[in-house]
């Protein structure tokens, strides 16, 4: 089933995450409408936050980003078919140069703007059957798990932009609150009540 988008603005955005056990209700069920959802979008990750679930739960699927030219054969080789789930994942370490990519965000539509990452990550997560990893990765995956972990954080990626660009995106933020924006996927808005 295809849940819809909680637009930005939505205070679910900004909590951190419970961690989730076991037996958390229909977690299965969950997991089928979170992929069906984020293909729907044409995303490349999904956190729990933006179905409005206040839960450390992401998935990311990189495989669209495996035809970039831009990329060597080994990122390319990387990137297709990285299909995972990340259940209460906790960052246990950010390192390497830093370096800008455009990011956009399924809960911030029609705004993409340079963000700074670190290059490698190592993070520790339950996959979907509970079984504990602990995994490095750089490049390209590791700034998809970047920007999926920091929704569980309750972190959108327009925070890390510069104060002159978040006065610069503030009234376009303001619109996607209200829903005046056309997108391809259901969403569900904040403030659409309000001032509409």
């Amino acid at each position: 089933m295809i849940l819809p988008i909680v637009a930005y603005g939505d205070p679910v955005l900004r909590k951190v995450g419970k961690e989730l056990d076991k037996d958390y209700p229909n977690l299965k069920e969950l997991l089928a409408n979170m992929w069906e959802t984020m293909y729907n979008a044409n995303g490349v990750g999904l956190a729990a936050p933006q179905i409005g679930l206040p839960i450390r739960l992401f998935l990311v699927d990189t495989t669209p980003f495996a035809d970039d030219e831009d990329l060597s054969p080994e990122e390319q080789k990387a990137l297709s078919g990285f299909k995972k789930t990340f259940i209460n994942a906790q960052m246990v370490e950010e390192t390497g140069k830093e370096w800008p990519f455009n990011e956009g965000c399924l809960s911030i539509p029609d705004i993409r703007e340079d963000v700074q990452r670190k290059d490698t990550i190592t993070i520790s997560y339950l996959d979907e059957n509970f079984k504990p990893l602990t995994e490095t990765y750089n490049g390209l995956l590791a700034r998809v798990i970047q920007h999926e972990y920091d929704h569980i954080e309750g972190i959108l990626f327009t925070d890390k932009l510069s104060s002159l660009k978040k006065r610069l995106l503030k009234g376009r933020l303001t619109n996607i609150s209200k829903g005046k924006i056309n997108v391809d996927y259901r969403m569900r808005f904040p403030d659409m009540k309000k001032g509409r």
